[in-house]
């Protein structure tokens, strides 16, 4: 997994490249450029921080989360393998925004507001997500973001557990997507049958939802 983000004018010229959720406990160690950021008992790499990054990449215009190619990704492992550092990233390029279907809906066993479900994403795959959403239920599109999404606000989707049960993803909805005209309420963005369960959501398309 590799989530890339940049923001220039807040950070400068520094790429902040996340592998791992945070840990307790975490170190670093800077060798030219780049600062790893590990978990001292495992020594796990949790991500780097790349200063002067568009040395390395040339000029960045984006502002947020970059999708980096596997060229861009093997620039960065030469300039990690000259800094000293192993070369161990690998690049991500599928989309983790993909129109699921929630197969079923069941209460969570520590929550009264809460459901476990299970729900269809890319490749046929099944996950479980809990879900907060006031209008969740089986039978519906949705929009899932996958384990290692990069949400607009920032947030990263790891695995985890809500009251004590495995959640893998996050159900969204079109405020947390920031699309046009989205109720600023909570409840999941439920699709229209046209959208295609499995495929990248369209976030072009999805611009007139609510228009």
């Amino acid at each position: 997994m590799l989530i890339s983000s940049y923001n220039q004018a807040a950070l400068g010229d520094v790429m902040i490249i996340y592998l791992a959720p945070d840990t307790k406990e975490q170190s670093i160690e800077t060798k030219g450029a780049f600062t790893r950021i590990f978990d001292p008992e495992t020594d796990q790499t949790l991500g780097y921080n790349v200063d002067q990054v568009s040395a390395i990449l040339g000029e960045l215009n984006e502002n947020g989360q970059v999708f980096l190619t596997e060229a861009q990704v093997a620039k960065l492992n030469d300039g990690l393998s000259e800094a000293g550092f192993e070369p161990e990233l690998k690049a991500d390029l599928e989309s983790k925004f993909i129109v699921g279907y929630v197969e079923s809906a069941e209460p969570h066993p520590d929550s009264n507001h809460m459901l476990v479900t299970k729900t269809r994403v890319q490749n046929d795959q099944t996950v479980q997500i809990v879900s907060g959403s006031p209008n969740m239920q089986a039978d519906i599109k949705v929009v899932v973001a996958e384990v290692g999404a990069m949400m607009p606000n920032g947030q990263i989707i790891w695995p985890g557990k809500l009251r004590g049960v495995e959640s893998d993803g996050m159900i969204s909805s079109g405020r947390e997507l920031q699309i046009p005209g989205a109720p600023d309420r909570p409840g999941a963005l439920i699709l229209p049958d046209d959208y295609e369960v499995g495929t990248p959501f369209d976030f072009d398309k999805a611009q007139t939802l609510f228009s």
